[in-house]
C-alpha cells in the first residue's frame, strides 16, 4: 500500500516538492552559514519524495540549547511558510474522501518543516 501511495504522490506533485528542496538546500549549502539549514531541506526532500511508510521521530539528543536556537532562526526566516503550505495542502486534500491519506502526510511533513532540528527521518 506504501508503494501505490509513494507513487500517486510523486506522479501528482511529489516529484517537484522535492526538487524544490533539493534547489533550496543547494542554494543555502552555497554559504558557510546556510549549510546546517541546507541539510534540513535535503531531510525535508527525502521525506517529501516518499512520505509513505516514512516515520519523523525527535532523536534523543535533539534537547540542547543549539537546537531550539536553529529552530526559531528556521521558523523566522522562512519556516513558518513552509509549514503552513504543508497545512494548506493538507487541508484542502482532507476535504475529499480519497485524498484524506495525502493530507495525513502533508500534515506529518508540516511537523518535519515547522521545526526540522532534532528530528530523523526514517
Amino acid at each position: 500500500m506504501n508503494l501505490i501511495g509513494n507513487l500517486v504522490w510523486i506522479l501528482f506533485g511529489g516529484f517537484l516538492i522535492c526538487l524544490e528542496y533539493i534547489i533550496g538546500g543547494f542554494v543555502l549549502c552555497l554559504t558557510i552559514v546556510g549549510i546546517p539549514f541546507g541539510i534540513q531541506l535535503f531531510k525535508l526532500a527525502i521525506a517529501s519524495l516518499i512520505p509513505f511508510g516514512t516515520v519523523v521521530t525527535n532523536r534523543p539528543s535533539s534537547t540542547g540549547c543549539l537546537f531550539t536556537l536553529m529552530n526559531i532562526v528556521w521558523i523566522v526566516f522562512g519556516g513558518i511558510w513552509v509549514a503552513l503550505t504543508h497545512f494548506f495542502f493538507g487541508v484542502i486534500l482532507c476535504i475529499t474522501i480519497i485524498g484524506i491519506p495525502f493530507g495525513r502526510q502533508h500534515f506529518k511533513l508540516m511537523a518535519l518543516a515547522f521545526t526540522p532540528f532534532g528530528k530523523s527521518v526514517n
